[in-house]
């Protein structure tokens, strides 16, 4: 029997003390050091048994040598002083010898960060293998009942990561993630859920499991309904995969350079700016940067060193700002932003229920599958629906239909949505069920 035990990994203090080790070690006119441990563990399960347990310890030190505009990186995963030396001799003599950077920068200067604690739960990073599988027990216990394959994952993980600089810049985040998926599948029917949370305990895992269930019954035996546009609602998880290939666009470069869908076009086929302060999408689309909404509470900087603050993207459906790494900054006189991650959409008190009792006739949504882009310029992207596809009638789902490819222009589907749901996390992003008013469903599909 396995009990639970603290997870073994540096405290802040700690970290940020062997990055300044490792500064003060480095003999190059400038250094960047960046440090990461985690332990994860995860525990697997099919055909309603557990099948697989495992854990991992991480541990990650690289170091960035410059001599003038050449750099080189070296990295170790050993966690003794002679492997950390040599790691940063490597790093230095790669340096000398590496070409100039065309899009050099220098050594980023101090930052200011929020302050406030991430979230890290201490119940969640010292969770045990043997609790995981009482947990897995009861939902295998549950789909068993119900006549049900189930198959899927319950993980935990805890980690750290430090930054520091010869400048003086100096950073740490540590946090806890923990995740719950379930696929049911029964006869031709399948339904499937993927939540994660900063602390094991809020993962909803016996609601999610029933929910399941009985949508995997309910979408057994689905009719063929031809290709086309039809009203649309989409579940939370499939908001998340499509509207995360939008934000990834509001790249400020590819729209200065004529590659994006944000860019203004003149009549000679030459980009003259971006669209920044145009009404593109509904009024209804506001979406932010926000590290600490109540359902994330990430850490304060990025892997870079740029603060990880709360930034305003898309307010009443108009594209506020764009991301400019720092090389693009430079560039075009501008601040540089950071990532623009995690994303939070903002939703409304209804439900998904509310969204499809006010739809006449239309398709509910659950899942996006291999999603990709058919052309990134135009923002128009290719995927499949899968573990679960309904039509709805009257504001009531009626009977589940057969899957579909899709080919869809997502600036014409956030400037097409017409009601929101609540919102819950997905993944590393917050976000509601959304109803657009047309989607286009290109062709059949044989996923389930």
């Amino acid at each position: 029997m396995t009990v639970a035990t603290a997870a073994n990994i540096l405290n802040e203090d700690q970290a940020l003390s062997l990055v300044e080790k490792v500064i003060k070690k480095s003999t190059a006119e400038g250094v960047f050091v960046s440090l990461s441990m985690g332990e994860s563990s995860l525990s697997r399960y099919s055909e309603n048994q557990i099948t697989q347990n495992i854990s991992n310890s991480e541990f990650n030190l690289t170091v960035t040598s410059y001599f003038g505009k050449r750099s080189a990186s070296a990295s170790t995963t050993e966690f003794d002083e002679d492997a950390i030396a040599q790691t940063i001799q490597l790093s230095e003599e790669l340096a000398k010898i590496a070409p100039e950077d065309p899009e050099w920068v220098p050594l980023l200067e101090p930052q200011i960060y929020e302050q406030r604690t991430p979230a890290f739960d201490l119940a969640t990073a010292s969770f045990s293998p043997l609790a995981r599988g009482e947990i897995i027990q009861k939902v295998c216990q549950k789909s068993i009942k119900a006549g049900i394959n189930g198959s899927g994952i319950l993980s935990t993980d805890a980690f750290l990561s430090a930054i520091g600089n010869s400048q003086g810049l100096r950073a740490s985040n540590r946090g806890t993630a923990a995740n719950f998926s379930f696929t049911g599948k029964i006869e031709d029917g399948s339904s499937w859920c993927d939540r994660t949370s900063f602390a094991i305990n809020e993962l909803p895992i016996e609601l999610l499991t029933e929910q399941i269930i009985d949508r995997a019954f309910a979408s057994r035996h689905p009719r063929e309904i031809n290709p086309g546009k039809y009203p649309v609602i989409l579940d939370a998880p499939a908001v998340s995969d499509l509207l995360m290939m939008a934000i990834w666009s509001l790249d400020a470069r590819a729209a200065d350079e004529g590659r994006s869908f944000m860019s203004r076009i003149d009549a000679n086929g030459k980009p003259i700016g971006n669209r920044l302060g145009e009404a593109m999408f509904s009024p209804l689309v506001q979406i932010n940067r926000d590290p600490a909404h109540p359902l994330l509470q990430f850490g304060t900087s990025f892997s870079d060193g740029l603060s990880n603050n709360y930034l305003e993207l898309i307010k009443d459906g108009i594209p506020q700002v764009l991301s400019y790494s720092r090389y693009w900054a430079q560039q075009q006189g501008k601040a540089p932003t950071g990532y623009f991650y995690p994303i939070v959409m903002q939703g409304t008190e209804q439900s998904l229920h509310d969204l499809i009792a006010q739809t006449e006739r239309g398709i509910l949504v659950s899942r996006t599958w291999y999603v990709n882009f058919a052309n990134p310029k135009t923002l128009e992207v290719t995927g499949m629906t899968r573990d679960g596809t309904f039509w709805i009638e009257e504001g009531k789902i009626a009977y589940p239909i057969k899957n579909f490819r899709f080919n869809q222009n997502l600036s014409e589907m956030l400037r097409d949505v017409d009601a929101l749901s609540a919102v819950e996390r997905s993944g590393y992003t917050v976000v509601p069920g959304i109803k657009v008013k047309q989607f286009n469903f290109s062709s059949i599909s044989d996923s389930v």
